[in-house]
């Protein structure tokens, strides 16, 4: 039985309420953005800054910044550091679905883990996420849905030097949007209990 399953996914393609169906199901911890507060709490790290740096690459990193003096670089750096450690920490415990963060390559030495990559078609995504903000346009959504993975995209390559969404990061990749969420849940549950 894998006891770490690790969720990565477009914005939108339904990883969180997947992934607390997974920990529901396999009476496993469920982790997702709200690491982020206690990692900043744990790294002296302002709560309130946290969240502006949150999947934020650096825009000065230079080469002359050491990579090795931890209270010198940027916030987003800090955090991502110390982010890691904190999902580390996890994994050695098991038995926990963690939604984002990197975990996939954080975790990828890890033997009982199982890594997921979500996906969707772009309309599906955005006609979900229309129903979650009902107030908000549909031209408004995709922007945030496209300029979300992007950032995503970004962060990934820059912390983890690979590819966001590329197959061979992840044991499976899943389309929601046409499985559905439900069978999605069912296919990682299998895959986990093997």
């Amino acid at each position: 039985m894998k006891t770490i399953i690790t969720i990565s996914r477009e914005y939108g393609a339904a990883g969180g309420e997947i992934g607390k169906d997974l920990a529901s199901e396999l009476g496993y911890e469920y982790y997702d953005k709200a690491i982020i507060l206690n990692v900043a709490r744990e790294a002296n790290i302002d709560v309130e800054h946290a969240d502006k740096w949150d999947e934020v690459v650096p825009a000065n990193f230079g080469f002359a910044q050491s990579l090795f003096d931890f209270y010198n670089r940027p916030l987003s750096e800090k955090l991502f550091s110390a982010q890691s450690k904190v999902i580390r920490d996890l994994g050695e415990q098991g038995n926990c679905v963690i939604v984002g963060r990197n975990a996939n390559c954080i975790l990828k030495e890890y033997d009982r883990s199982l890594h997921v990559f979500l996906h969707a078609n772009i309309k599906w995504r955005v006609n979900r996420m229309q129903s979650r903000f009902p107030d908000t346009t549909p031209e408004k959504l995709l922007e945030q849905v496209e300029m979300i993975d992007k950032q995503r995209k970004k962060y990934c390559s820059y912390y983890t030097n690979t590819e966001f969404g590329a197959a061979r990061y992840y044991d499976i990749c899943l389309d929601t949007g046409r499985l559905g969420i439900e069978q999605c849940v069912r296919t990682i549950l299998e895959m986990a209990r093997n």
